[in-house]
């Protein structure tokens, strides 16, 4: 920590103390994303692929680990995106910090083949998912429980209706 003079609001020189921040930098939390991008459908699947690879090895090489890639396949875009009306759609399920998602999403928008994306943040959506699923099961079932006995009533035989054949 380093001191230094800055004035205040009131026009008065304080001394105070300019925080590092490395000590935030050492600490990187790693959140659990999901990126949606939609490429243009007159690109080859080799090129699809290529760029699929390019983005997992920027994502790896930043700290990232993918989780998943799931190339969903071309589909119909429900409105025209620069000109075109379906394109392919790839999803790819990130465990990444945050400024490299920043980062990755700087590549979407600068690569000419993609064009739409979203990412999602979904560890906030597993979280009360999680949350959710505890509550069930600490409630009890009631198929779980022993169904109740009823006492037997005797019943006197219904007796046979006789019919018209039986009687002739």
């Amino acid at each position: 920590m380093v001191g230094y003079e800055f004035p205040n609001r009131a026009g008065r020189t304080d001394v105070g103390t300019v925080r590092s921040r490395t000590s935030q930098k050492e600490v990187k939390m790693n959140r659990v994303y999901e990126i949606m991008f939609i490429v243009r459908p007159d690109v080859e699947e080799a090129d699809l692929d290529k760029l699929i690879e390019g983005f997992t090895q920027n994502i790896t090489a930043g700290g990232g680990e993918i989780k998943g890639v799931e190339k969903m396949g071309r589909r119909r875009l429900a409105y025209t995106v620069r000109k075109f009306n379906d394109g392919f759609y790839v999803l790819l399920t990130v465990d990444a910090p945050g400024n490299l998602i920043g980062e990755i999403e700087r590549r979407l928008r600068v690569s000419e083949p993609v064009i739409k994306f979203i990412t999602v943040r979904m560890d906030e959506e597993q979280k009360r998912l999680a949350k959710v699923k505890a509550l069930r099961d600490s409630k009890v079932k009631r198929s779980a429980q022993p169904a109740p006995v009823a006492e037997s009533v005797t019943e006197a035989p219904i007796p046979a209706v006789e019919t018209a054949e039986a009687t002739a």
